[in-house]
């Protein structure tokens, strides 16, 4: 028996298709979503669900995880229970990754601002819309490639500039907080995985050696969109108690006319503006 598909498939026969906005515009022959309902929601393709339910897909993502729990809208006990079949048990010595429902509500207050969240070694787990408008669809990288460290040191965090003082006070924010995260968890493997691989950089392995504990929370950055131009932005940290999960609000900066180019991309999401040649 397959616990992670049988899960599944209960919880989606449960929801009520209106409790997500979505009519009844055609007779149902079983109670629930179906699952192309749950594919849009959570942003993954219908095979995908087939297979999961079915139990023939490998072992989903935290991500993924994150995704099907917010769509299916399982409490925290249940969405730690999808975490658990999944392989992503709870264990005090791994970072958490599981989002907890009061972090969605006060996201869902937001939606005027790009959100995102990242665990305790920065590690993309979800983002709103407009985030994706600003800073271009994550979806596009495997999950190996959504830490925002290995981003920044590997290969420069895509269609952000900052200023060299901006991005020194970044890099070294960035890794005193990796410090303070090895100190909370320190027998994770894929934290201790992620510093072995940036300590082959120079810059990093330099910052790394002053051996500086803080925690990240606030930066500045230029966002240069392919079709809005430039975005002036202040970001902030919030960070959760106990998780150590970082909420990520990017806020236009004052004086600035940021606010119209994000709300122009709110009205748009991440079609093209361009027009076809």
């Amino acid at each position: 028996m397959d616990q992670l598909g049988d899960a599944l498939r209960v919880w989606r026969d449960r929801l009520d298709p209106a409790t997500v906005g979505l009519a009844h515009l055609s007779p149902r022959r079983v109670p629930g979503l179906r699952r192309e309902e749950l594919a849009v929601l959570a942003g993954i393709s219908v095979e995908y669900v087939v297979r999961l339910e079915q139990g023939r897909a490998p072992t989903p993502s935290a991500q993924v995880c994150s995704a099907l729990a917010r769509a299916l809208r399982l409490s925290d006990s249940e969405q730690a229970h999808l975490m658990r079949l999944a392989g992503h048990a709870a264990d005090p010595d791994r970072v958490p990754r599981i989002i907890p429902g009061s972090l969605y509500r006060i996201m869902d207050q937001l939606v005027g601002h790009p959100l995102a969240v990242y665990d305790a070694a920065w590690q993309l787990l979800h983002w709103n819309p407009l985030f994706a408008a600003t800073f271009g669809d994550p979806t596009v990288h495997g999950a190996g490639f959504r830490n925002v460290l290995l981003a920044h040191f590997e290969d420069g965090l895509s269609r952000v500039r900052q200023t060299a003082g901006e991005r020194a006070q970044f890099e070294e924010s960035m890794v005193s907080d990796l410090r303070a995260t090895t100190g909370r968890y320190p027998r994770d493997p894929e934290v201790a995985a992620l510093i072995t691989r940036l300590n082959r950089i120079p810059r990093f392995r330099e910052l790394w050696q002053r051996s500086d504990v803080a925690e990240h929370q606030s930066s500045r950055k230029i966002v240069e969109h392919p079709e809005v131009g430039d975005i002036a932005l202040d970001c902030d940290a919030l960070t959760t108690q106990g998780s150590n999960l970082h909420l990520i609000v990017y806020s236009p900066r004052p004086g600035s006319d940021a606010r119209g180019k994000l709300d122009l991309l709110a009205a748009i999401g991440t079609q093209q503006m361009s027009t076809p040649r």
